[in-house]
């Protein structure tokens, strides 16, 4: 008999050590790791499958689109980027997603309210909505 094999997690490719931050940094953690070791884990990082650079600017969520504090709206490159790495999920089958924290992009619960001063508010990232839509599970993972 088969052994069923275990569904992929999609995961912050910052988490999984990639350094793709707006900083050009990662923050690998080991739970995610593991997760690579074993074959479970889809890194993605939606801001570069938007066309955005590493590093870039720190953008924020404000009235709805994504600002740098410099005023750049990058909510077009955000969205793409959600789209293409909810596209890359629904065809590998993912049903969870263990997203990096308080980002604009897959913060889940909290992210910062678009002053750009470390104020946190109630919400989701733009990438954690369409997962949420499309009916992923997430964990968020500071």
């Amino acid at each position: 008999m088969q052994k069923k094999k275990k569904p992929l997690i999609l995961v912050s490719a910052c988490l999984a050590g990639v350094p793709c931050r707006y900083d050009g940094e990662a923050r690998e953690r080991s739970e995610v790791l593991q997760l690579l070791r074993e074959g479970l884990a889809l890194p993605v990082c939606p801001e570069q499958l938007g066309g955005l650079p590493t590093p870039r600017a720190a953008a924020e969520i404000s009235d709805k689109q994504v600002l740098t504090q410099k005023g750049q709206n990058l909510t077009e490159s955000y969205r793409a980027g959600a789209d293409a790495a909810l596209a890359l999920a629904l065809k590998a089958g993912v049903s969870e997603a263990w997203l990096k924290s308080k980002s604009p992009m897959c913060g889940c619960g909290k992210i910062y309210n678009g002053s750009h001063t470390g104020t946190l508010i109630e919400g989701d990232g733009v990438f954690t909505q369409r997962l949420k839509q499309a009916g992923m599970r997430i964990k968020e993972i500071d």
